[in-house]
């Protein structure tokens, strides 16, 4: 131990990332504790996740709690899922989770233990209580993290975020890391290999209703406008789709997209070709902004909407984000998330 160790909680997840985080943490001369959270998940998944979690801390000689957290996922991450949909959103559960359970409730354990900072795998860098993208462009996290605050971010350390993935797995190897070469998880966290319609089918009743093309004409039907997601391509039951829509394989015609859905009349509109004007939004509203630095920020910012999406130059007024140019398959219920021109994250807010 050294003069300027902290007691730090990592939470482990059974993946390389946060393994590597819980040992530069240790080589650092922090006291590390290692944390799985057991949550809800309907692959089956989780057991062996936290096997994995635990045979990294018993290679690393760090204490291991396992906390569960199912109840409170279930109805703070799940159930915000399910209600947005209801509402006709997309609504973002990878945000929630990082917002009420590991930087919420993980957060609250954790100090109430001793802790005095809790760690994540997380691909992010933080600079003096400030959040930046990470060195791997291609891994960067910060999208998701827009909801924090300046009393979470004073008690959290990502150690990662000036690594990239090789670089992560190169070292998790060397230390002889029983998950060096896992997978990483795909998707949603909670559904695992489970598609999203059939998982809401057991929330949402099935309705069968119109879709229509933007100029109008009826062109097939869908299983409930709740289902799509603007910018869908697929799980529309179209006519004649070979030929009149060029779905899957035809030339004749380019794919359609969801560009429009409406669960009062229960109706879905698409629009011909990815570059289609009905596809795109100049100007998007706000709902629950946060910024990250505690002050409200209005000025020129970049933005994106969509995870992994490049930065678009835009102009933040209030509750408004207007871009420069029209961004694509803009969904309400996902988020916004604006920086600096120095890479600062400054913060985020839902979609309207």
């Amino acid at each position: 131990m050294t003069a300027n160790s902290r007691k730090v909680f990592v939470a482990m997840s059974g993946g390389v990332d946060s393994s590597v985080a819980a040992l530069l943490l240790k080589n650092e001369g922090h006291e590390v504790t290692g944390a799985f959270m057991r949550c809800y998940n309907l692959d089956g998944c989780s057991e062996q996740d936290a096997e994995d979690a635990r045979r990294v801390a018993e290679h690393l000689r760090i204490p291991f709690y396992v906390f569960d957290f199912e109840d409170d996922y279930k109805k703070r991450v799940v159930g915000y899922m399910v209600s947005g949909y209801k509402n006709g959103i997309t609504p973002n559960p990878d945000v929630m989770c990082n917002k009420e359970i590991k930087f919420g409730l993980f957060l609250e354990k954790a100090l109430s233990l001793g802790a005095d900072y809790i760690a994540t795998g997380h691909y992010v860098r933080k600079i003096n209580n400030s959040l930046y993208a990470a060195k791997d462009e291609n891994k960067d996290q910060s999208y998701f993290l827009w909801t924090l605050t300046q009393d979470q971010l004073k008690h959290c350390f990502f150690p990662i975020g000036d690594y990239t993935k090789p670089e992560i797995r190169e070292i998790a190897r060397k230390a002889g890391l029983s998950n060096a070469d896992k997978k990483d998880s795909q998707g949603i966290c909670f559904l695992g290999n489970v598609r999203m319609e059939d998982f809401l089918k057991d929330y949402i009743p099935k309705s069968r209703g119109s879709v229509f093309t933007t100029d109008g004409r009826k062109v097939g039907e869908h299983n409930g406008a709740h289902f799509y997601t603007i910018g869908q391509r697929h799980g529309l039951d179209l006519k004649d789709k070979n030929k009149e829509l060029g779905v899957r394989g035809s030339t004749e015609t380019e794919p359609h997209y969801v560009a429009v859905k409406d669960i009062s009349t229960n109706t879905v509109v698409v629009a011909e070709g990815e570059n289609n004007p009905a596809l795109f939004r100049k100007e998007i509203g706000l709902t629950e902004p946060n910024f990250l630095s505690g002050d409200k920020y209005e000025g020129e910012v970049l933005a994106r909407v969509r995870y992994r999406q490049p930065l678009s130059k835009a102009v933040l007024r209030g509750n408004h984000l207007v871009f420069q140019n029209p961004q694509k398959f803009v969904a309400p219920g996902q988020s916004a998330v604006f920086y600096s021109e120095n890479g600062e994250m400054l913060g985020g807010g839902i979609i309207a």
